[in-house]
């Protein structure tokens, strides 16, 4: 098995990671890697062993593997799982019987059924488990976070999260897995807005939730099957309430029905001022105060959270979390923000409140953190 992620600090070795699933998004975090001492990349592999090979040939040092061999390698440490929801928790599980730790793309696994499995698993390996997004490590979500914590809006009330799209089938090419159960605007796009509505406001107690969808089929717009019509099986707008454990109350509206809003994406409101907080799909961005009395917007200095940061900083995060410590993006955060999202769909389905199992510690703040190799 790989070395244990005791070690923390600029003396430690770097993380040794192994990529599984070689699909876009891994250029993103190819682009990430060189700016970071603390991760180094030694393997990737996919079920396609050419997508492997041609990841592997434009990185120095770095092997394309089968999977199997990928999972096996003494000298991969983590494996950084970027393969289909689907797949997420059956890889997520071979890779911790290994004795790896795992960071993988969101959601953590398709059910939280599957999600509990691979944190009882890890738990018992003793091993560390992170996972997308990692964006709310950003100066964005940070910053925001920061005025909370200060008092700049007093006591936090509220909050309104809006993802409004007409739909990703104008412009992804094979768009069929989001109009399929386990997909729609909530799923795909939730796990950005819950992470960052739980850092910035704590964990959530119960839920409300309502649902819809419009059309039974959606037409593709570009790529080579464009033209190509595709059934809907799932809901596409969805709009809830989240009742945080503190008080605070976040409402949420997920859509891929509806044209364009001009909706901050994220609003937090408190008894002494309001905050227009930044996409919480990106990492950085504007965080604008009004407090109560004044006439406008100001914009606040960039104050907290890892600058200039990209999706893999998470790596980053945890190869420096104490070993025992949970990752800022976290098996644990991750696992209550799925919970939140089935229990939003399973209020829709119900018509009535539904109360949320689990619980996880609202993650420890960043401070404003300057990464350079």
């Amino acid at each position: 098995m790989g070395q244990p992620l005791a070690k923390t600090g600029p003396e430690a070795a770097p993380l040794r990671i192994g990529i599984v699933g070689c699909g876009n998004i891994i250029a993103a975090y190819l682009a990430t890697f060189p700016r970071l001492a603390t991760v180094r990349l030694v393997a990737v592999a996919d079920l396609d062993f050419a997508r492997a090979e041609a990841v592997a040939a434009g990185q120095s040092g770095v092997r394309a593997l089968s999977v199997d061999q990928l999972l096996a390698d003494p000298e991969v440490d983590l494996v950084l799982n970027l393969t289909i929801p689907a797949a997420h928790a059956g890889i997520a599980l071979r890779a911790i019987a290994a004795g790896k730790a795992v960071y993988g793309e969101k959601p953590l696994a398709a059910t939280t059924d599957e999600a509990r499995k691979v944190l009882e698993a890890a738990a018992a390996a003793g091993v560390v488990v992170g996972c997308a997004p990692d964006t709310v490590l950003g100066t964005g979500i940070q910053t925001a976070r920061k005025a909370i914590d200060d008092g700049l809006i007093g006591a936090p009330i509220s909050a309104t999260a809006t993802m409004v799209t007409p739909g990703h089938e104008r412009w992804h090419p094979h768009p069929d897995f989001y109009y399929l159960p386990g997909g729609g605007p909530l799923l795909d796009m939730g796990p950005y807005y819950v992470s960052a509505l739980v850092t910035l406001l704590g964990p959530v107690a119960s839920v409300i939730g309502a649902a819809s969808h419009t059309r039974g089929s959606r037409t593709i717009g570009t790529g080579p099957r464009a033209g190509e019509t595709v059934p809907v099986s799932t809901d596409t707008h969805v709009t809830g309430v989240l009742v945080h454990e503190s008080g605070a109350l976040s409402t949420l509206v997920m859509s891929f029905d509806a044209v364009a809003t001009q909706s901050a994406n994220l609003e937090i409101h408190g008894e002494s001022g309001s905050l227009i907080v930044p996409d919480p799909n990106h990492f950085d961005g504007d965080v604008k105060l009004r407090s109560l009395g004044g006439s406008d917007w100001e914009v606040l200095p960039v104050s907290a959270g890892y600058a200039d940061s990209a999706r893999g900083f998470g790596l980053h995060d945890l190869a420096g979390t104490p070993a025992g410590s949970e990752p800022r993006a976290g098996g644990q955060l991750a696992f209550h923000v799925l919970e939140v999202m089935e229990s939003v769909l399973e209020s829709a389905a119900l018509g009535q409140a539904v109360k949320v199992a689990s619980w996880c510690e609202r993650p420890e703040a960043v401070p404003l953190t300057n990464v350079s190799r």
